[in-house]
């Protein structure tokens, strides 16, 4: 068969896939991009254990936002001078510094544990976003959200095991740590996408990032051999490819439907660990994941029950006598 006839066929395929994808109810269209987000953020964080193997972490993380900000390029450059204005320095700063720990600490741990602890530890940032959101936004938290956050952090400590013989291990706890600093980041999204436009918050990070880590990865430089360069530019490509799908996955369905979906990445990161590292989740590891999805889940569903509870209470109000 011919090269143009069989481009044709994969373009018309193409077509038709797009089609019955989008014939789809729309939460259900959302959790399958979320589900396709998984795959390749579990994809992303492999190949960085993968190079981390002789590539320092700092090192990884330029080359990574180097990619990154050659793919938004377009997008930075067509707002400028705009997409560099801003009257909110400081928590460009606080936000650029947070990330930069979030990356750092959040690789290292993936490096070193195994996917699944690495994963699951990271999910711990859904209850550190509740207390900060409090400390810095001043939301008002109820005891259901209360209990689900104690249970969530029950569930990292169960995972780190702190009166395990030896303290608590060095790796799980920069795993914490960087789940910590991304809530930060999160939080400080949400206040900076109050007055700033969303060009300017993405071009803030993708540039100031690389410049925190530029020096650190001169000094541990190695250069990459050809596979590594392979790997270092497919990881940069799965990271911008698992944005993009998660991003679709909530323009397509609701928030509360699809949200906890997200957790599948613990599957993927116990399957490829097993297949590439032949590493399996212990017991306590299993059992602290447990108690953290199912303390997110349950957060998940309670904002979503309050919601529609609201939007019910609201619709009766406004009904006609």
């Amino acid at each position: 068969m011919s090269p143009p006839r069989t481009h044709a066929r994969v373009i018309r395929r193409l077509h038709v896939a797009n089609h019955r994808l989008s014939s789809l109810p729309g939460n259900l269209r959302g959790i399958l991009w979320m589900l396709v987000a998984g795959l390749f953020f579990t994809t992303m964080v492999t190949l960085i254990k993968l190079l981390g193997a002789r590539l320092h972490v700092t090192e990884i993380i330029l080359i990574r936002q180097i990619f990154m900000a050659m793919i938004v390029a377009p997008t930075i450059v067509a707002g400028l001078p705009g997409s560099l204005v801003t009257r909110h320095g400081h928590l460009h700063a606080l936000r650029i510094a947070c990330a930069s720990v979030a990356m750092f600490a959040g690789f290292t741990a993936v490096v070193h544990l195994p996917l699944a602890d690495a994963t699951a530890l990271s999910f711990s940032k859904t209850f550190f976003v509740t207390i900060f959101a409090i400390l810095f936004l001043g939301e008002t938290v109820g005891r259901h959200r209360w209990l689900a956050t104690i249970a969530g952090f029950i569930g990292v400590l169960v995972i780190l095991r702190p009166d395990a013989g030896g303290g608590v291990n060095l790796y799980a706890g920069l795993a914490v740590a960087g789940a910590a600093a991304a809530a930060v980041v999160m939080i400080l999204i949400r206040k900076l996408s109050q007055f700033e436009r969303p060009v300017t918050i993405l071009t803030y990070q993708a540039v100031f990032v690389g410049v925190i880590m530029l020096p650190f990865a001169i000094a541990n430089w190695k250069t990459p051999t050809p596979a590594e360069w392979g790997l270092l530019v497919i990881a940069g490509f799965v990271s911008w490819a698992g944005q993009m799908c998660n991003i679709r996955a909530f323009r397509a369905g609701e928030a509360s439907a699809i949200a906890a979906f997200d957790y599948v990445r613990l599957l993927y990161a116990t399957a490829i660990g097993f297949l590439l590292f032949s590493d399996l989740p212990g017991l306590h590891t299993l059992a602290g994941a447990t108690l953290i999805v199912a303390a997110a889940l349950y957060t998940a569903w309670r904002e979503a029950y309050l919601g529609k509870k609201v939007t019910t209470q609201s619709g009766l109000r406004s009904d006609p006598p």
